[in-house]
């Protein structure tokens, strides 16, 4: 199983819940993930009509694709539940809180699913206590590492 993570959105946001999807892909798209030329920058999901699309996602183009490539950054349709999008609609018009992509991966059956975040921004003093954490912890694993 082939994972990508969305490091700027764990840093950028506080995840409130995260929530499973489907994804629809054109021919191309599927070979390019699989390749690894994905890039989260930037992206976000948006609930328009009852249903749930997803911006600004960049795949890369399939070098062996010729003229049947897809669009780069088109805006893609996410499979979920009407029960789920209801209560995602009503969660995401309360102030402050976005739907944000935080991995994509293949399953097993080879299937492309993303993991949507409902998330909350950060302040710019949440984003350095953030940083202090990971130094901390992170010299704390180097002392242990060198003790042993």
């Amino acid at each position: 199983m082939k994972l990508y993570k969305n490091k700027k959105a764990l840093f950028n946001y506080f995840i409130v819940h995260e929530i499973e999807a489907g994804l629809v892909l054109q021919g191309t798209e599927i070979k390019s993930i699989r390749a690894g030329k994905i890039n989260f920058k930037d992206s976000y999901a948006r609930i328009e009509n009852g249903e749930i699309w997803l911006y600004n996602l960049h795949i890369g183009i399939y070098e062996q694709g010729s003229y049947f490539n897809h669009e780069p950054e088109r805006k893609r349709k996410l499979l979920m539940n009407r029960a789920e999008i209801r209560k995602l609609i009503i969660k995401t018009e309360e102030k402050g809180n976005t739907l944000v992509p935080t991995q994509l991966y293949i399953n097993d059956n080879g299937i492309a699913k993303v993991k949507i975040a409902l998330a909350t921004g950060k302040r710019k003093y949440d984003k350095r206590d953030t940083i202090q954490k990971k130094d901390e912890e992170r010299n704390l694993q180097r002392s242990l590492k060198n003790n042993f």
